[in-house]
């Protein structure tokens, strides 16, 4: 890295850094909570949060609409029917309330309060209608009402001062994620809260490389993605972060967010910035970024996103008609979203990251968090191999940072970096960085949830040097992006067994699976389950008719063998294989796939027998030794067996088992990213005299213990 750059680098994080000092919104939140209590015997404690989250953001609206608030009233009751944009520009806020009620003037009718406090809601504009709607705030209204709680719970959060000039956006954004953490222990598995910290660290290091234009000059547009933006935690952070490197840049956040409450959190902190609120969607399905791309025809400039861990897009546990959208969407090729693969229909985090790549602009950046199932999770030809490869091979993934465990609220898993480039600087093209920075963090003096730690200032500073300076350390590892490529061979053992027409092996044949539990043969246990089943359905007999056949089948076959058991020992395995066939070419539902199952049931592997070879000459395969080894395209294939198999099994017969002139044949390249692998350090285990020794002084020091227990409680008698 050049001096001019490096100097560029620590100006950035001298500068920077300085302004991101924690943010203490303990006062704020306790008050909050101590409101929350007011709700004891009307609501169980987990539905806390249908009362406190809609108040909280109603109090923020009315704090920000204070001073404008009796100048749009006065404007309304002149013509209450002008467009909208004339009262927005009075209220200074894309939002506004023409009713004469606020929370505090509400206290002067108890009796009408609840009619008032609607009439009050309904007197805001469209779109903070909608997210209080969406909140389900005029249910929550009639349940307060009817407890005797309304007039309590306005009163309290009448005087909570959310005001903008007292408490920023950037604070307000840490008051949210505090109270939902409170309310978000039991949520599902997978939708974890991104910690304020680890999105700084996210958005420092998208804005490290490739985005001189965007904090430089008044007017360049930033368009930023999340699409899985829970309660805007991600966009509002980017957006701040941004705004303090260069106030004139013109940032335009969009984000989807199928869950309600969430959605309405992230709307309301959108709004309160001045952003087109229209460019938050959630709330219902069709803001599920899996099944639909809301922005179709926008592409971004930077993509942030913590998507869901583990979350199933398919199957059972999927909802109604994802599986479907998902793969006609796959369908498409790489002219859709998902044309990379699938993965398992357990996760869809790499359904996520193809959908960020999808959205970039040629010049775009992203920063994805994961655990570590998208990097190396799947076989060769799996959709999760398949992903990693697309990515890779179109050199889309710059770094990977892997960081501590024990960040999030509500897990303690190790959770991973993926930083995604269109346009990479020249010196990283065609190469891979890989960050180790699990040991950069500070303990918490108090546990948050899971969250017993943070990436610190400190932490921070030293995670985005190491990726700036783009060198090999002990915490930075650079690879050729082939290094996480790689073919898969199989391996074979030359076709050598022996057997005979033993009562033993025969005993053995007629116990296996192939004769016993066998769906295109004979299966006992269907069989019998059938057997007790009247009446059977046509189904169920057509089945039952086909076991009928099958046990006729393996009872005739085992009365063939046994007329003609010999303890004769074949060592050549297409001797063995005639006798076979002439002894069971009377048995009726014989087949030549049937008899070569029976044959390898009758034999074993036998390494002094004859190898068997084709008509050519060629050495036949033993199918039932079959292996693979992984070897990456940087390794040389000959060398590796040479060192890694051919040592243990000197008779192994490898080669790539794909033929593209074949339709069904599959390509066996794939890609994985064995992260850990590459930091792991041996220790050495400790010597077994001294583990004995400090053993027998352990227990040396327990019988002693003991010893003067005994002797005091005899003196004690």
């Amino acid at each position: 890295m050049s001096r001019e750059l490096s100097k560029l680098n620590d100006d950035f994080i001298n500068d920077y850094f300085l302004d991101e000092d924690h943010i203490d919104v303990s006062k704020e939140v306790n008050l909050v909570l101590s409101i929350a209590n007011s709700l004891r015997g009307a609501y169980e404690a987990e539905r806390y949060k249908d009362v406190i989250i809609p108040m909280v953001i109603i109090r923020r609206f009315e704090c920000a609409l204070e001073e404008t608030k009796d100048k749009v009233v006065e404007l309304y009751k002149k013509d209450p029917n002008k467009p909208a944009v004339f009262y927005e520009r009075e209220s200074g806020y894309p939002f506004y309330n023409t009713s004469e009620f606020n929370l505090k003037n509400l206290l002067n009718d108890s009796d009408n309060i609840a009619s008032n406090f609607e009439n009050y809601v309904n007197g805001f504009s469209g779109n903070v209608k909608e997210i209080l709607s969406n909140l389900d705030i005029y249910n929550q209204i009639k349940k307060l009402d009817k407890s005797n709680r309304l007039y309590t719970i306005i009163k309290k959060f009448s005087e909570v001062d959310l005001d903008p000039r007292t408490i920023d956006n950037h604070k307000m954004g840490y008051l949210f994620e505090d109270i939902i953490r409170r309310y978000s222990e039991n949520v599902e598995a997978g939708d974890h809260y991104t910690p304020r910290e680890v999105i700084r660290l996210l958005v420092d290091v998208l804005l490290a490389e490739g985005c001189d234009d965007l904090l430089t000059g008044d007017g360049k547009v930033c368009t930023v993605l999340d699409a899985a933006c829970g309660s805007g935690g991600m966009l509002s952070t980017t957006y701040d972060m941004l705004k303090r490197r260069n106030s004139g840049v013109d940032v335009r956040l969009f984000g989807q967010e199928i869950l309600e409450s969430s959605h309405a959190i992230c709307a309301a902190d959108m709004l309160i910035k001045g952003q087109d609120i229209r460019n938050i969607r959630g709330g219902d399905p069709e803001a599920n970024t899996l099944t639909t791309d809301c922005f179709e025809n926008q592409k971004m400039r930077l993509v942030i996103m913590n998507p869901p861990f583990g979350t199933p897009w398919g199957g059972k546990d999927a909802p109604s008609g994802q599986e479907k959208k998902v793969r006609e969407e796959h369908k498409k090729g790489l002219n859709g979203r998902f044309g990379a693969g699938l993965p398992a229909t357990t996760d869809a985090q790499l359904l996520f990251m193809q959908h960020a790549v999808n959205k970039l602009t040629s010049d775009g950046r992203a920063a994805i968090i994961s655990n570590g199932s998208p990097l190396f999770s799947g076989g060769t030809t799996s959709g999760e191999s398949q992903t990693r490869r697309w990515l890779i091979e179109n050199d889309y993934i710059e770094a990977i940072i892997g960081l501590p465990g024990q960040l999030f609220y509500n897990t303690d898993i190790a959770i991973y970096a993926f930083i995604i480039s269109k346009n990479k600087r020249k010196d990283r093209q065609g190469k891979i960085q890989l960050i180790n920075a699990v040991d950069m963090f500070k303990p918490l003096r108090k546990s948050l949830g899971k969250k017993r730690r943070e990436i610190d200032l400190e932490s921070r500073k030293n995670i985005v040097k190491l990726y700036s300076a783009f060198e090999e350390n002990e915490y930075s590892k650079i690879f050729p992006n082939e290094e996480f490529l790689y073919k898969e061979y199989a391996v074979y053992e030359p076709l050598q067994r022996s057997g005979s027409l033993s009562l033993e092996n025969i005993k053995k044949l007629e116990e296996s699976v192939l004769f016993t539990s066998n769906s295109h043969i004979f299966n006992q246990a269907d069989f019998e389950e059938l057997q007790e089943m009247n009446p059977r359905n046509p189904e169920e007999e057509k089945k039952y008719q086909k076991y009928l056949k099958g046990k006729k089948y393996t009872d005739d076959v085992i009365d063939a063998l046994k007329e003609n058991a010999s303890d004769k020992h074949y060592d050549d395995l297409s001797e063995f294989q005639d006798l076979l066939k002439n002894t069971l070419k009377d048995v009726d539902g014989h087949s030549a796939s049937r008899l070569n199952n029976i044959l390898f049931e009758l034999t074993e592997i036998d390494k002094n027998a004859v190898i068997q070879k084709n008509r050519k000459g060629t050495i036949e395969l033993d199918t039932t030794t079959r292996d693979t080894e992984i070897i990456k395209l940087s390794q040389n294939v000959e060398e590796y067996f040479n060192k890694e198999v051919l040592p243990h099994v000197p008779d192994a017969i490898y080669f790539y088992e794909y033929d593209e002139n074949k339709k069904n044949s599959k390509e066996k390249l794939g890609a994985e990213i064995p992260f850990t692998k590459y930091f792991y350090e041996y220790q050495e285990l400790e010597k077994s005299e001294k583990l004995l020794e400090e053993f027998l002084k352990i227990e040396k020091d327990l019988s002693n213990s003991l010893l003067d227990l005994m002797n005091r409680r005899s003196s004690d008698e």
